[in-house]
């Protein structure tokens, strides 16, 4: 745990983050949240691999030492911005991700002030659906979806504003 208070805050998306997250390596069950290596996403122009993707849905979460903490994306849909949210695997399981995910939260609600705002989480993440929990987010279908190994379940989180 860290004894002292963290502050978040969320910038845009540096090449450099996104060459750092590419690097993070998670414990399993976790470990299916990393990404492919930098090069082959830029080469192949996907996620933030692509500028103009970056620039418009990514941003980098980082520390008052301006240290790259986690990420998040803010993904447009039809009355809807849904996020994805990914933490430094050093960071999880700290007792940090209600802060971090309030810092992206509130950036959410002030891009996108007329829109709910959603989240889809792995119904065995327990971790991560405890703080979505606490910051305000409740259960509001659970379903499947295809993942890089398979058909698994999923639910949908709504924030409550």
């Amino acid at each position: 745990m860290i004894s002292s208070p963290v502050t978040f805050h969320v910038v845009p998306m540096e090449i450099k983050h996104a060459e750092d997250i590419c690097q993070w390596n998670y414990e399993p069950p976790y470990h299916i949240y990393g990404w492919q290596p930098w090069e082959q996403m830029q080469a192949l122009g996907i996620e933030f691999g692509d500028p103009e993707l970056r620039s418009q849905q990514y941003v980098s979460v980082v520390n008052d030492q301006e240290i790259l903490c986690g990420f998040a994306q803010l993904f447009p849909m039809e009355g809807v911005v849904r996020l994805g949210i990914g933490m430094s695997p050093d960071l999880c399981g700290q007792g940090l991700g209600k802060l971090f995910v309030d810092a992206i939260v509130k950036v959410a609600l002030e891009r996108y002030p007329e829109r709910e705002i959603d989240l889809e989480v792995l119904t065995w993440n327990q971790r991560a659906i405890r703080t979505y929990r606490k910051c305000g987010f409740t259960i509001t279908d659970t379903y499947e979806r295809r993942t890089p190994t398979g058909e698994k379940p999923f639910y949908c989180m709504v924030y409550d504003k």
